[in-house]
This record gives C-alpha cells, sequence and structure tokens, in this order.
C-alpha cells in the first residue's frame, strides 16, 4: 500500500494540481493520497472538483507539519515494509514517472529514503528565479554525488519517500526531512537520490518572502546538531562556501545575472548571520505550520 500524504495550508488550486499529479500516473499499486490540511473548506473544495476513492483528508490540527506528519505516520502504519509513505507539499507538482521510479528504487531492500530533484518554475530572468536555479542546481550536484558515494544526505521536503514500519515518530524541533533521512541513516538503511524524477518548486520572488523562507530553513537544519550532534551535515554555511563559491559566476549568462550573483553572496550571508543571530536570542525554530505565510511561493492560489 502506497500513502502519498499531500500537506497543503489553505491552498485549494494548488493541492488540486498536486493530487492530478499522481492520480495522471500509472499506479500499478494500491494506492491512497491523503491531504493534510488545517482548514476544513480546503477539503469542501476537493470534494467538490475531484472525484476519486482513493483521495481522502485529514484536517491538520495546526501544530505544525511534522506533528502532523506524526499523527498520520501512527494512523497509517502498517507491518509490511514493502508498503511506504510518498511525501510532499500541496504547492508544488510532481513529474509522471514519480511513483514509478520510486517504487523501482524501493526494491533494493537496503533502500529507506528516496528522494527528488526540486526544479525551480520560475523565469531565470528574473533576479529570484536565476537565484533559485543556482541554488537547486547546487542541490542536484551535491546529492548526485553523495547518492553514488552511498553516504548520507538530507531528503527534499518537496518529495521523498520512506518505508514503513522503520520509524514510528521523529523529533519535531528540526526539518522533518534531515531527521527522518537520519532516522533511517541509523537503522542502517541507505538513501537514494533520483535526478529523473522532478517537483516543480514555485521559490519566493521578493526580499521579504525569500528572508522569512531561508532563515527559517537555517533554523530547522541548524537544530540538527542539538538533536543528534553526531549527524553528518550536508547543509551548513562552511558546506555552502565549499561546494557553492563559484556557482553564482558560472551560472551567469547576462549582464544582470551577473549582477544578481554578486548580489547573491551576500544574500546568502545576511540570511546565515540573521539565523544565528536569532538563534543567540533564543529566536529559534518553529514547527508551527506557516507562523508567517510567504505568499509569493503560493502557485495558483
Amino acid at each position: 500500500m502506497i500513502h502519498i500524504i499531500i500537506t497543503s495550508y489553505n491552498e485549494p488550486k494548488a493541492t488540486l494540481r498536486a493530487i492530478n499529479s499522481f492520480l495522471n500516473q500509472k499506479i500499478k499499486q494500491e494506492f491512497k493520497i491523503i491531504v493534510c490540511d488545517p482548514f476544513p473548506e480546503v477539503k469542501d473544495f476537493l470534494k467538490q472538483n475531484v472525484h476519486n476513492k482513493n483521495i481522502g483528508f485529514f484536517l491538520d490540527p495546526g501544530e505544525g507539519k511534522s506533528y502532523a506528519l506524526n499523527l498520520l505516520f501512527s494512523k497509517l502504519a502498517s507491518n509490511n515494509k514493502d508498503d511506504f509513505f510518498i511525501l510532499t507539499d500541496g504547492d508544488v507538482y510532481v513529474s509522471e514517472n514519480a511513483v514509478e521510479k520510486i517504487t523501482e528504487a524501493f526494491k533494493d531492500k537496503e533502500v529507506g529514503c528516496v528522494t527528488a530533484k526540486p526544479v525551480s518554475i520560475d523565469p531565470k530572468d528574473t533576479k529570484y528565479g536565476f537565484w533559485a536555479s543556482v541554488a537547486f542546481s547546487g542541490i542536484d550536484k551535491t546529492r548526485k554525488r553523495l547518492s553514488n558515494e552511498k553516504k548520507f544526505f538530507e531528503c527534499s521536503g518537496y518529495l521523498f519517500a520512506i518505508r514503513k514500519n522503520v520509524i514510528s515518530d521523529f523529533p519535531l524541533e528540526g526539518s522533518e526531512d534531515g531527521i527522518i533521512a537520519y532516522l533511517f541513516w541509523k537503522k542502517g538503511y541507505k538513501i537514494k537520490y533520483l535526478p529523473e524524477v522532478e517537483v516543480y518548486v514555485k521559490n519566493p520572488s521578493n526580499w521579504k518572502d525569500y528572508k522569512l523562507q531561508k532563515i527559517r530553513n537555517i533554523k530547522g537544519h541548524e537544530n540538527y546538531s542539538k538533536l543528534f550532534p553526531e549527524m553528518p551535515r550536508t547543509k551548513t554555511f562552511w558546506n555552502e562556501v565549499r561546494e557553492g563559491m563559484f556557482a553564482p559566476i558560472v551560472s551567469v549568462r547576462s549582464f544582470s545575472q551577473f549582477f544578481w550573483a554578486i548580489e547573491f553572496y551576500f544574500a546568502r550571508l545576511y540570511i546565515y548571520l540573521k539565523a544565528f543571530s536569532d538563534m543567540k536570542k533564543k529566536q529559534e525554530y518553529s514547527d508551527g505550520w506557516r507562523d508567517n505565510e510567504i505568499e509569493s511561493t503560493k502557485p495558483l492560489d
């Protein structure tokens, strides 16, 4: 049994697109799509616009994405390790080969987690679209290398899959995509990257939203060191410097992009310094589901 969990936050039109990106695939196994959202209006919208017995709705209690996922892991538990969860968000959508390729990857019994390639849908001829392209390119390069070397790396929260009945829950104090991957790694499972499986993402398109999203993300990853001091870190300031120092410059294809590349260096330095400063002031990561909404990442709603 495959349970596809789509966590969303009052984005009914985008969530409908996310659902359809799975329904349009040829899925041979028994599956169920569960939309997890704190707004009952989303359930009503989906009930009116999609008619399929494989669609379910779980009312998120509003305590955070990780909290809701823990509830669903318990509710949908299975003793069959061949069963798995596919975890994604309502504001993204996936390539038509996603379920097929994920299923193939789990034929290797040593694989516990599978993750996909984020692809920005923002145009590269805008500053924030260019920044997203540079960042995603670096993530792709790093994950390919670590996956081929059979080393630990953090999954993508936009789209990843895990075997059932391996973990029953996970801590709420950090980003779920890294914590869950590490809990599997500790149990001896491999993590596999599938660059041929794409998940399409709308990124922030203004400085306010960019700061909110990226600073929160850094805080979530920095908390790993408190939760699991022994955990290999793949997303850190120094790793970003070592692996991505020249990425913005080599990505330049126009005069405008040259200036955006220079700005990108300063932007990344600022958000790391701001995140570290906040954490020193005890303004740490919170699992609250979108404490501050990031409006510009809403693709349709």
